[in-house]
């Protein structure tokens, strides 16, 4: 029997009464952290409070496929065609250093041009760019803005927690699951924290061989999915660097990016996995993995990377000068639940802010071309 997938409707979204007061304390805390890591970040450069550090700008193009079933040639997926790309690697820690000292969650953010219709942004609604901002985690570890509030304050201030050892560890769990004091105990974050405990066991990996999902749910259409992006069998065959030792070197990601494209072109499938039941498959708790036996995640179109050099450092003072955020997308593929929701202001005012402090001209792309050259034709 055809599995039955569940369509669209914004009653599938909780009302929090709540949710711009939490929000603007998020977006204060933000500015808050991003002016001060200007000096003490390390760059001397204000960072992004999440995903500090990029591994490199790398040039793509996206091929939406022909054929698709009707369920999944959905908003800009209907189209076959192919796009002109950008993609920036990244760690997800909000600070910048050694790798080691970083974690091992990566990000993968797509940028899409010549894409035809308005975006959810309403300071940019016609730039003709699609982003997706993808972690190596098919789980996220906060199901909440309140949540985020402390959360959020705790990932900023990490490095001070373990710099202190086990003591300093145990205090760091014990306030995320109690919320720094604030929360019932049967209330408790457990299922927030053991996510996040989930996600920090992820072994370091080549970036290329890491598979990256939306984080949360994102309309399709007439329906309800998350997208990931995972490597092309063939291509991951053919990586060398395989194995990543963060403690090997203070740099060990962005060489073996750089090394891998320098020698052979690389491809990513970008998927769908449509939802078929809201209890198993659900919006608002990101903590939960959707089931592929309930729904195998279909591709959609063919994300490639042609041979290329990204090892100057004007590649990563281009890759810093962009901005990615999952709202810069039509209104057939908006993000859904409140901790999407949140992302879309604490992102534009964290990308504003960065920007100013940076004395950067904030404008998007309207080209691949704008920013990174093709790549040789003898690459």
């Amino acid at each position: 029997m055809a599995a039955r997938f569940v369509r669209y409707t914004p009653d599938i979204e909780d009302d929090d009464p709540h949710f711009d007061k939490n929000v603007q304390t998020v977006i204060e805390k933000t500015e808050n952290y991003i002016a001060e890591s200007v000096e003490a970040g390390g760059t001397g450069r204000a960072l992004r409070d999440a995903h500090a550090k990029g591994y490199g700008l790398v040039r793509g193009e996206v091929e939406i496929l022909d054929g698709l079933p009707p369920e999944y040639a959905q908003g800009i997926y209907a189209t076959p065609g192919t796009h002109d790309a950008l993609i920036r690697f990244s760690n997800g820690s909000p600070h910048a250093g050694a790798d080691a000292r970083l974690g091992a969650a990566t990000g993968l953010a797509l940028k899409m041009f010549d894409i035809p219709g308005p975006t959810l942004l309403e300071d940019e609604p016609d730039t003709g760019t699609f982003d997706y901002a993808n972690i190596n985690g098919p789980i996220f570890f906060c199901n909440t803005v309140e949540h985020y509030l402390f959360i959020q304050e705790l990932f900023l201030n990490a490095p001070a927690y373990f710099s202190q050892g086990r003591p300093g560890a145990h205090r760091f769990f014990t306030e995320f699951v109690t919320g720094k004091g604030t929360l019932d105990q049967d209330n408790w974050a457990w299922d927030e924290f053991l996510a996040f405990l989930r996600l920090s066991k992820t072994p370091p990996a080549n970036v290329l061989l890491s598979s990256y999902w939306t984080m949360g749910a994102v309309r399709h259409g007439d329906y309800i999915a998350k997208v990931r992006i995972i490597p092309d069998p063939s291509s991951a065959a053919a990586v060398i660097r395989r194995n990543i030792d963060p403690a090997s070197a203070a740099e060990v990601f962005r060489p073996a990016l750089e090394a891998e494209l320098q020698e052979r072109p690389y491809a990513f499938d970008l998927q769908v996995q449509l939802c078929t039941d809201l209890e198993r498959m659900p919006v608002e708790d990101t903590t939960v993995e959707w089931p592929e036996q309930l729904s195998p995640s279909v591709t959609v179109a063919k994300l490639r990377l042609p041979r290329q050099d990204i090892s100057g450092s004007e590649n990563l003072a281009k890759m810093d000068s962009l901005s990615f955020t999952p709202w810069r997308v039509t209104a057939e593929h908006r993000p859904l639940g409140n901790i999407m929701r949140a992302r879309k202001e604490v992102y534009r005012q964290s990308s504003i802010e960065r920007h100013k402090l940076n004395q950067q001209p904030r404008t998007e792309p309207r080209s691949a071309d704008e920013v990174l050259d093709p790549p040789h034709e003898s690459q």
